[in-house]
């Protein structure tokens, strides 16, 4: 059971002037309502709603009470009295769109001088529905209680009216996506600006901060990715599988056909390093290409970076959209997530030659405007990089995106597929078949900066603020 302890409440650690004093126990703690909370909520919903405001007559139960998705917490007194309550829950019926709405929050008439009841409540809510994988969270509350929400951050949209009492909805901006994008990719330009210098720096004019570089005066591209030393240390063989498959999916997103590879790994001892080759010889075995050298050296700590070579005479640049092209997503929904590797969805190592080489090759076969491989900023990200290069921003439909039936659209937005391919391209573009990834329309470039996602029920929330990367147009 996960316990929350609201913040105004939290005590700093003791001193020495107060060794021997009584802890002060808080006057209530959050918690997920077990069976008895639920009814004990239930109790109270009816007191408040029914008895006390009149909102409803006889109950206020309806279908999300129903609902086996349905979240419920409880403010308990130290006694154990649930003293208030809340519910979350997906608002609309189906499959799961990453789209959840708080609702029922109530509060014992005595408890409502008890330190922020409420705020809490509302607080924990939030911190669930992030846990939850929510890319929307909203609620309508009642217009009395708007300035409660907008002190916590929540954002007011419109007024509405339920029960025939007046309402107000509200929206709590979540920032699992923006966080995600903060953490790999904002920093770049930053770091990176001390060697953008030249016309061929950086992938050159048209291909800065692409998948890969084209090398001037050849038809190569060069793709290179690090996997990061974690992952070497406690999987050293899927760490030499995904080293492979990052950079042939580079590659595969500028239309090149794979040369071959170079390594440089670095492990504690021969049996590590043995282990990490296993892996780079399964995944060059599965892909049919070669490793034509690298270094390695051992005594140290663990560590693998993979460069990829290909060949295309007109590569597809990421920057190569414009506003009013269409997005759409090319994947694979096969496999599942890998076990013990939080964030990986695993659709690779269970295809043949034929399968991973006609998914390899189709952005090659299709020719799309803009390109990008779908890479650790997730789905959603990744779209940011591609909108970005091109000079715009992005929507996205999300009940459009394609995604496989174990994944909700919070992890599945923000994973890092085995096989996944944004596009862009003026309406009309036909996308050639993709072996056994899916292909689907789901979104847009416009003019502006970020990434907005757009809902069922028309409603369009921004999930990424401005440009992912900072470099800017390609």
């Amino acid at each position: 059971m996960q316990l929350f302890t609201p913040h105004a409440l939290v005590r700093p650690p003791e001193v020495s002037v107060l060794a021997g004093l009584p802890r002060q126990r808080p006057p209530f703690t959050v918690t997920v309502a077990d069976g008895a909370g639920e009814a004990a909520y239930l109790a109270l919903r009816r007191e408040v709603f029914v008895a006390e405001q009149g909102l409803f007559a006889g109950d206020d139960r309806d279908d999300v009470d129903d609902d086996p998705r349905r979240r419920v917490l409880v403010a308990r007194a130290p006694d154990g009295t649930v003293v208030g309550g809340v519910r979350l829950a997906p608002a609309v019926p189906g499959p799961d769109l990453g789209w959840w709405r708080g609702s029922r929050l109530v509060v014992r008439r005595e408890a409502r001088t008890l330190g922020g009841t409420g705020s809490a409540l509302v607080r924990a809510a939030c911190a669930h529905a992030d846990e939850l994988g929510a890319l929307r969270f909203d609620a309508t509350v009642q217009a009395a209680n708007e300035v409660l929400f907008r002190r916590l951050g929540w954002e007011r949209l419109r007024d509405v009216v339920v029960q025939g009492a007046p309402h107000v909805l509200v929206q709590h901006p979540t920032a699992r996506v923006q966080r995600l994008v903060d953490a790999t990719k904002a920093p770049l330009a930053g770091v990176l600006a001390a060697l953008d210098t030249g016309p061929d720096a950086l992938g050159g004019r048209g291909f800065r901060g692409d998948d890969g570089a084209p090398v001037p005066g050849s038809d190569l591209v060069a793709a290179c990715d690090a996997i990061l030393p974690s992952l070497v240390e406690r999987d050293p063989e899927w760490a030499g599988w995904c080293a492979v498959l990052v950079n042939l999916n580079d590659l595969a997103a500028m239309g090149a056909e794979p040369v071959g590879i170079l390594d440089a790994l670095a492990a504690q001892d021969a049996a590590a390093a043995r282990r990490i080759v296993s892996g780079l010889r399964a995944a060059t075995d599965a892909w049919g290409v070669s490793v034509l050298g690298g270094h390695t050296q051992l005594g140290v700590a663990a560590a693998l970076s993979v460069t990829a070579l290909g060949r295309t005479a007109d590569p597809v640049p990421a920057g190569g959209g414009r506003a009013g092209d269409v997005v759409s997503l090319t994947a694979d929904l096969g496999g599942g997530w890998r076990p013990g590797h939080s964030g990986q969805w695993d659709s690779t190592s269970g295809r043949s030659r034929e399968e991973l080489r006609a998914m390899g090759s189709f952005v090659a076969r299709s020719r799309p405007d803009a390109a990008k491989d779908v890479s650790m900023a997730g789905f959603v990200g990744t779209t940011g990089m591609l909108a970005e290069a091109s000079g715009c921003a992005a929507e996205i439909d999300v009940a459009a995106v394609p995604r496989p039936a174990g994944a909700g659209v919070g992890d599945w937005f923000t994973c890092f597929p085995g096989f996944g391919m944004v596009t862009a391209s003026r309406p009309g573009w036909r996308a050639e078949p993709a072996g056994p990834a899916t292909t689907a329309a789901c979104g847009r470039l416009v003019a502006g900066a970020g990434v907005s996602l757009r809902w069922p029920d028309g409603e369009v929330t921004r999930t990424v603020r401005d440009t992912v990367t900072g470099w800017g147009q390609a």
